[in-house]
Order: C-alpha cells, then structure tokens, then sequence
C-alpha cells in the first residue's frame, strides 16, 4: 500500500465518523444520557425527598433546554456562519420524548392515573394547563420530523414548525409558573427564550446590519 492509498483511507474513515448520520446518533445516544441518569437515581433512591417530583422536574428541564438549543440553530448559523440545521430535528425530537417522558411521570408516578384529578388539575391549574398546550404543541412536530411529511407538506411544513418557537415560549413559562417563587433559574431560561423570540422576530432590515457586524469575516 502507498502512502497515498493510506491517507486516501485515513481520510475516508475520518469521514464516517464525521458524517451527518453518526453524528446524529450521537446527539440521539448523549442526549436520552442524562434522562436515563435520572431514572437511576431515582430506582437507587438518590433523588430526594420527593423523587417523583424531583424526576418531573429534571425531564421538564431537559425538554426546555432542547428546545432552547434547537432554536439557537438558526441565530448560530447566521451570527457565527456555524451551521447546525441538519442536526435541528434529532434536537427537536430529544426536546419532544423528555417533554412526553415529563407528562407520562405527571399522569403514572405523580396522579396514578386519576383523570378526574387530571383534568382538574388541568383546568384549575395555569402552569399545567400552559404545560399541556406546550406538549399539544409538540406533537405534530414531531409526527412530522421526517423527509416525507417535508415533501407531503411542502412551504406548510415550514409554517408548522413555527410552532416552535410558541411551544418554547410557553414551557418557560410553564417553568415560571411551576416554582413557588421565582429563583434566578427559571429567570434565566425565560430570558434565553425572549432573546430567540426577540431576534427571530426582528425585521430583516435590523437584523442585516446586526449579522454583518457580528458575522466572523471569511
């Protein structure tokens, strides 16, 4: 073999571990870590006086921080030209499975299945029902995370999955609500979210100039 041959193989091998798809499975295999973290923990008892309220929380936040990192793509790419966007839906779908692993621990561990109390709580509650609507939201998003959806859609597809940016803004507020007070950690997450809203919604002609201030130069 020549050198040449062996660095013709180098490269190649480099090349699948660098590709899109392994590094999607990646995201996929780091991103359930810290949920199945917790189920340990709490199987070992390790999470408190409360586990099941404790494990609620922990999946609740993992959904927000997914969604938060799933909308910082777009700001990312056009700010710092680092582009992300073929990893935007493995994110999104992280983001969906722990806010439904956070709804199931709410319906089997925390009510016991109890749907009169369920949907009370639903009803009377402001911060599950903001919850729910996040959750409701999610979902035709991630039915709808997939090539086929994309080409059925077409330009609808794009205009759905501006959900997004709505789901997120209500589960900080979710977040917001769910605390009996307001410590700076919900604060800082409903922050983030206003500044991706805040930036998403500026006019093109205001966020052109900021890009090209902020843009690393070529």
């Amino acid at each position: 073999m020549t050198s040449s041959d062996a660095k013709r193989g180098e490269m190649v091998g480099a090349h699948r571990v660098t590709s899109p798809r392994v590094i999607n499975w990646l995201i996929y295999v780091l991103g359930v870590m810290p949920g199945l973290w917790t189920f340990y923990l709490g199987l070992t008892d390790q999470l408190g006086a409360d586990p099941v309220k404790e494990l609620e929380h922990t999946l609740g936040l993992w959904a927000l921080r997914f969604l938060i990192v799933t909308l910082t793509i777009t700001p990312l790419r056009e700010l710092t030209r680092v582009n992300w966007l073929r990893y935007r839906r493995a994110l999104g779908l992280l983001a969906f499975y722990y806010a439904a692993f956070h709804f199931t621990t709410y319906l089997v561990l925390d009510q016991s299945l109890d749907l009169p109390a369920i949907g009370a709580d639903i009803l009377r509650r402001p911060y599950i029902t903001i919850g729910m609507f996040a959750l409701t939201l999610l979902i035709p998003l991630a039915l709808t995370s997939n090539n086929a959806s994309i080409r059925r859609l077409g330009r609808n597809w794009r205009k759905l999955h501006r959900l997004a940016y709505v789901a997120t803004l209500a589960g900080a507020v979710h977040f917001l609500l769910a605390v009996k007070s307001w410590p700076p950690e919900p604060l800082i997450y409903a922050a983030i979210v206003g500044l991706l809203l805040g930036y998403r919604l500026l006019p093109h002609t205001l966020r052109r100039p900021l890009v090209r201030r902020l843009r690393p130069q070529s």
